[in-house]
């Protein structure tokens, strides 16, 4: 890893800043987005696309990307946004992958990488957008040059209320593991937390919730003022998401580490990053495992051996 890379724990990321433009009457204005870098696979021209009929008119249609057909979404008009004719001319397509899914996203112009820390991006609920996007749809605001707002997208929502991703919470082993205790689950995501924390709870856990790394910390200490040096047998393990504002997964998983009163206690990381140089960083960062969100198989299994390593 260059000097340039992001060191593990460094509590940054680094996002694709992309712009969408809105006409209005005489005017145009401009939105600002992210993307995390970790989930763009390339940024390419736009490409012949193939209509498919019968999808939401925001599918622009589909297209071969080296023998890979990869669906094409077009972010302004699923925003509902009126786009001006020279933005469309210039457009680009932004290739993500997440969940171990390739799509693409029409944006009007890429503009440059940016390095942030977590630190700086506050969850979308304490700030006005004014972008008429549901807050549930932004993982996040910071502030950037200029006092203007970059909004982080949260793609994968996107791409579920599009029905092209769906969460595997289905395909369960017929028989679970079973395990007394306690377990503390990061995520910023209402929805995946529910995910986990039930699946969990098959597991016979009882589940601790936090939506960061912050929050994450104080309810170790938490559980730390009620179990004392016991904590580590009473708290079987520690799921934790990647992307979350004020601090970050890996941040967290370094500071958990550091700590002679949690470092014993096993974290397994549950992203939508799916790219190998994440998963190295979380394991790197301290992390037992790696998981895709959100894979019920793979999830049950690599649970019950990280506790059953634990608690021998």
């Amino acid at each position: 890893m260059d000097d340039n890379s992001l060191k593990i724990g460094s509590n940054e990321m680094e996002l694709v800043d992309f712009r969408i433009f809105k006409q209005e009457d005489d005017k145009v204005y401009e939105g600002i987005y992210g993307v995390n870098v970790s989930k763009v696979r390339e940024i390419i021209k736009m490409p012949k696309l193939t209509e498919l009929p019968g999808t939401p008119e925001f599918i622009e249609g589909i297209f071969d990307l080296r023998e890979v057909v990869i669906p094409v979404v077009n972010l302004a008009k699923w925003m509902g946004i009126v786009e001006p004719e020279d933005a469309v001319k210039n457009s680009r397509v932004i290739i993500t992958e997440f969940n171990n899914v390739l799509i693409g996203f029409i944006v009007h112009e890429a503009k440059r990488i940016r390095r942030i820390s977590w630190s700086d991006i506050e969850p979308a609920s304490f700030m006005n957008t004014s972008s008429g996007l549901e807050s549930n749809k932004i993982t996040g605001v910071t502030k950037i040059e200029g006092d203007n707002v970059l909004l982080i997208l949260d793609l994968e929502s996107v791409v579920q209320d599009l029905g092209l991703y769906e969460p595997d919470t289905q395909n369960a082993p017929k028989e679970i593991e079973s395990f007394n205790g306690l377990a503390l689950v990061l995520d910023d995501s209402v929805t995946a937390r529910k995910i986990v924390k039930e699946a969990l709870q098959k597991m016979g856990m009882s589940v601790v919730e936090a939506m960061d790394g912050e929050e994450g910390l104080q309810k170790l200490n938490d559980l730390y003022e009620t179990y004392g040096e016991n904590l580590s047998k009473e708290l079987k393990i520690i799921i934790s998401d990647v992307e979350m504002p004020r601090m970050d997964g890996f941040h967290f998983a370094a500071k958990v580490k550091e700590d002679t009163r949690f470092d014993a206690i096993p974290i397994v990381f549950n992203s939508s990053i799916s790219d190998h140089f994440s998963e190295d960083r979380g394991l790197e960062a301290g992390g037992e495992a790696y998981l895709v969100k959100f894979q019920a198989s793979s999830f049950y299994d690599e649970v019950s051996r990280v506790i059953k390593a634990h608690i021998k």
